[in-house]
C-alpha cells in the first residue's frame, strides 16, 4: 500500500478555490446560467477538496485506545458528505435553468468561450496533480476534476454554438445537462460512501469465492462465519471461522498461514482466522 499524503489535495484545493471566485464572477459577467452552474459545481468541488483534505490528515494518524483500527475511515467521510453538497447544488440549478429554457437571457458567448478554456486549463491541471494519488480521497477528486474537465469542454462547444447561431436557449440547456450529469454522479458517490459507512461487502470481494478457495487448502474442511468491510474503499477487513483437521500443531499452523496468504492475494489487508479443531462445534456458525 501507498502511505497516504496531503499535499495533492491541498494543492488541487486552493486550485479550485481560486477558479470558483473567478468563474462566479465570470457567471454574472456574461449571464450564462452553464457557467453559474459550473461555478457552484466548483464551489462545491472547493468544499470537497478541503473536506478531504483535512480528513486525509486525520485518516493518517496511527490507530489509538479509541480507533483501534486507526483513523483511514475519515478519508472516506469527506467523499460523502462532498457528495451531499453537490447534490444539493445541482437541485437548486435545476430549479433555476429549466425556467429559462422558455425565457432565456442572452449571454455573451465571447465571455463564456474565455472562461470555459480558463476552466479546461485550471481544472486540468488542479486535476494533473492529483493523477498519482493512491488514497480514496485522492482518486475520487481526480476523477472528479476530470469530470470538470469535460463540463467545461461542454461550455466551449455551447459558446461556439451560440456565436454561430444565436440559439440563446443553448445556455440553461447546458446548465440543465451538466447538473443531471453531477447529480447522477454524486448520487453514485453517496451510494458508494453509505456502503462503506455502513460496513457493505466491499463489491471486489466475492465471499463463495473466499470459501472456494479456501477449502482447496489441504485440512481445511469448512469454512463459515465470515464478515468482510472496508475502512476507508481501499483497506479490506476480513473475520471468518476455518474448521480444520490437521493431526498435529504444524498442520494446523501451515493452515493459517496458507489461509492468510490466499485471502492477502484476493485483497484482503487485515484477515482474523479463527480455527476451529476437529470435533469443535461452533456456537455461531453461519
Amino acid at each position: 500500500m501507498h502511505p497516504p499524503t496531503t499535499g495533492a489535495l491541498r494543492a488541487a484545493f486552493f486550485l479550485n478555490t481560486a477558479f470558483a471566485i473567478v468563474e462566479a464572477i465570470g457567471g454574472f459577467w456574461t449571464g450564462s446560467l452553464a457557467v453559474l452552474t459550473d461555478a457552484l459545481h466548483d464551489t462545491g468541488d472547493a468544499v470537497v477538496l478541503g473536506a478531504a483534505w483535512w480528513l486525509q490528515g486525520l485518516a493518517m494518524k496511527e490507530r489509538d485506545s479509541r480507533y483501534s483500527y486507526g483513523y483511514g475511515r475519515y478519508s472516506a467521510l469527506g467523499g460523502w458528505l462532498g457528495a451531499g453538497v453537490l447534490i444539493v447544488g445541482a437541485a437548486l440549478m435545476l430549479w433555476n435553468a429549466v425556467p429559462a429554457l422558455w425565457h432565456p437571457g442572452t449571454p455573451q458567448a465571447k465571455g463564456m468561450l474565455l472562461l470555459a478554456v480558463l476552466g479546461i486549463a485550471f481544472n486540468g491541471f488542479a486535476a494533473s496533480r492529483l493523477h498519482a494519488g493512491h488514497s480514496l480521497s485522492e482518486r475520487a477528486m481526480y476523477f472528479h476534476l476530470l469530470e470538470d474537465v469535460l463540463g467545461w469542454v461542454a461550455v466551449l462547444v455551447g459558446a461556439l454554438v451560440l456565436m454561430a447561431t444565436g440559439w440563446a436557449w443553448i445556455d440553461p440547456a447546458l446548465s440543465i445537462g451538466i447538473s443531471i450529469f453531477i447529480l447522477y454522479n454524486a448520487v453514485r458517490t453517496l451510494r458508494r460512501g453509505t456502503d462503506i459507512l455502513m460496513q457493505a461487502v466491499p463489491s471486489d470481494l466475492n465471499e463463495e469465492k473466499v470459501r472456494e478457495r479456501l477449502l482447496k487448502i489441504p485440512n481445511i474442511t469448512d469454512v463459515h462465519d465470515q464478515h468482510a468491510w472496508t475502512l476507508d474503499g481501499n483497506y479490506t477487513v476480513l473475520t471468518l471461522h476455518i474448521a480444520a483437521n490437521g493431526s498435529n500443531d504444524e498442520d494446523m499452523l501451515r493452515v493459517k498461514q496458507e489461509a492468510r496468504a490466499a485471502l492477502y492475494d484476493m485483497g484482503v489487508n487485515h484477515a482474523t482466522i479463527e480455527l476451529e479443531l476437529p470435533g469443535e462445534e461452533c456456537a455461531v456458525k453461519q
